[in-house]
């Protein structure tokens, strides 16, 4: 990607790029601040956990193990574990390349996914793409998928049982994919994934193990909540850069 595009596409992500104080400097490529960060507000809502649950055992992972992806796909698109089957349209698998290096998971699906059936295709999925090709990544270079399959009544905050029914399906897709980086999207998928109620500023910035996989998570900012909060853009460029510099790290 030449330097021109990276930068037409951080112009569409709204992500400020400041201009190097000397010549040759990588701080105008990476799009970094030359001046010291503002100080730090206090937690927005949409930073603030969700209240610790009970997860009962409704789904043995067992019942996902083996399956390949026509499969797995089969059982997704018949799944009645949950009361969520009574509301939806369609299930929403997950969509994009199954041998991909990133794999980029969400919360829920919301009402322009229930109706295609494919994740991040609103506005926010809109925004997604544009964080993806400023990364140097088209939406169909990597896979995209969610905590749940099923979209939750009026956008609602998941359920644990929820949760709980679809975590094999997911933790088969990843079997699957062998992928070389997970990116949380959002405070819900990034809770989840790593099993802690940490809100999503403090888990960003930094890269996490997924469970016993080593495979490396980071975490960064629903692009729903950036569309609200459009200055925080920053610091999710800033996490997909952490993202590619843990990928060069492993090498390739």
């Amino acid at each position: 990607m030449t330097r021109e595009q990276q930068l037409q596409y951080l112009e569409a992500m709204g992500v400020q790029v400041w201009t190097a104080r000397h010549a040759g400097s990588e701080a105008a490529i990476e799009g970094e601040p030359v001046t010291p960060d503002p100080p730090v507000a206090a937690a927005s809502v949409a930073e603030i956990p969700a209240p610790v649950a009970p997860v009962p055992d409704v789904l043995d992972e067992a019942d996902s193990a083996g399956l390949d992806w026509p499969a797995l796909e089969a059982r997704v698109s018949e799944c009645t574990l949950c009361e969520l089957h009574n509301s939806r349209t369609r299930t929403v698998f997950g969509v994009g390349n199954r041998s991909a290096d990133w794999l980029v998971i969400g919360e829920a699906p919301g009402h322009d996914e229930d109706q295609q059936g494919e994740p991040f295709v609103g506005r926010a999925g809109q925004l997604l793409n544009a964080m993806l090709r400023a990364a140097g990544l088209q939406r169909e270079q990597v896979f995209i998928a969610n905590i749940l399959k099923c979209r939750p009544p009026n956008n609602r905050d998941p359920k644990p049982d929820e949760v709980a029914c679809c975590e094999p399906y997911l933790l088969r897709q990843i079997e699957l994919i062998r992928p070389r980086l997970i990116l949380a999207v959002g405070r819900i998928a990034a809770q989840n994934l790593l099993n802690t109620q940490t809100p999503i500023g403090k888990l960003r910035g930094e890269v996490h193990q997924f469970r016993d996989t080593g495979i490396p998570l980071i975490a960064t900012y629903h692009p729903a909540y950036l569309l609200r909060s459009p200055t925080e853009k920053r610091k999710s460029w800033q996490d997909l850069q952490l993202a590619l510099r843990t990928l060069r790290e492993q090498g390739t």
